[in-house]
Order: structure tokens, then sequence, then C-alpha cells
């Protein structure tokens, strides 16, 4: 499975396309496209590798890793998939905006397919497991893939780092239960795909990780 990575917009999110080959299908997880610059970015990727989307998943629905899901549903046709309880989240996508003191066209974001722990999406052959790894938001997920070693965790983990619970719906006690229980537990050379900043692995994050 290739990985991409595409940084964007004011907060530095990372956006991930995950894809097996030139003419085949991907996954695109956290499309946080705030400007045009920055979705033809996505699109011109898609497009030039002549890939199929397939999914368009949801870490977490703030406005950083969520606000260009919707235009790029309509532009492929694929449905918006987030945990359950992202809903009322995604649906405050013009005051997340406000809050932040974004000039942005944001409107509010439904989720058409929501997963859950256990939930298993298929790409080229390979499984991707669905974690649920609330804490920084009630309904964050982590996509594990085990046969490429790769958790993308969205804004649950960083390098030396933890995602902020003063958000709301946020709890740090919650926040590192699932860190323990649901990220550290997997195999430690797992690589450690975050929302935000370099990747790092498991057992990097089980040494150095000040909050762990």
């Amino acid at each position: 499975m290739k990985i991409s990575r595409f940084t964007m917009n004011p907060f530095g999110m990372n956006c991930y396309i995950l894809w097996s080959a030139p003419g085949g299908e991907c996954i695109v997880i956290d499309p946080g496209m705030m400007l045009d610059s920055e979705r033809e970015m996505i699109s011109s990727f898609i497009d030039g590798n002549k890939l199929t989307v397939k999914h368009i998943l949801l870490t977490h629905c703030h406005i950083d890793h969520a606000c260009g899901a919707k235009w790029l549903a309509q532009r492929y046709g694929v449905e918006i998939e987030a945990g359950a309880d992202e809903a009322v989240i995604a649906q405050s996508m013009p005051l997340q905006a406000q809050r932040f003191g974004l000039k942005i066209d944001s409107t509010p974001l439904s989720i058409d397919n929501t997963l859950a722990e256990g939930d298993i999406i298929t790409l080229a052959g390979e499984d991707i497991k669905v974690l649920e790894t609330p804490g920084h938001s009630p309904g964050s997920l982590s996509f594990y893939f085990p046969d490429s070693e790769v958790v993308v965790t969205g804004d649950v983990i960083f390098q030396s780092s933890i995602g902020r619970t003063d958000l709301p719906g946020g709890s740090f006690s919650q926040l590192i239960d699932v860190i323990k229980t649901k990220i550290l537990t997997l195999p430690t050379d797992t690589v450690i795909a975050p929302g935000h900043g370099d990747t790092t692995t498991v057992g990097d994050e089980k040494i150095y990780n000040p909050y762990i």
C-alpha cells in the first residue's frame, strides 16, 4: 500500500491518500482543503494517477480535518464516513470557522456512513481495521493497516505529544486510556501517521512520549 501525505491549511494538517498503483482505487483520509490551491493539489494527484476514490474517511470532524470532505464527496460521488459521535461536531462547521477566525466558505457537514470499532474496510486486497479512539473528539477513529504496519491516528497521538482535550467533547483521561489500550498495543514497528507533524512509531512513543 502506498501512503501519500499532503500537509495543508493554517493548522498544518496531514491529509493522507492511500493507494496501490496508478489506475487503481484509493482512500482519502481527512481532506482538510481550505483553499482552491489545496483542492487542486488533491484532485490533480487523484486524477493524474487515474485513481478511483472508494472511501472518504474522517478521523474526526474538526474543521481542519473535514472542511474539504463535502467538496471531495461531490466531485467523486463518494460517501463521507466517520464515527457516529462526530455528527454534532460535523454540523457545527460554520461555528468552528467562526471560533478560529477562518474566512472560508463552510457549511454543516453530514456523515453519510458511520463507522465503529471492529469495522473493516478493504482496499486493493488489504484490510483496514477501524479503531474507536475518543478523547480528543468524542467520535474519533483511527485506521489500522496491519499488512502495511501503519496506523492513521488523526489527533490522538503525535510524535512525543498527544491531542488537545480542551475542545468540546474532549477528555484527557479517555485519551490516555485509548492511547495505551488501542495504539501502543499495536506491534512495536507500526508507523503512526498523525494528523499533524511527522510520522513516528509505536516503539518510539512508548519510550519518548512524556504523556504516556
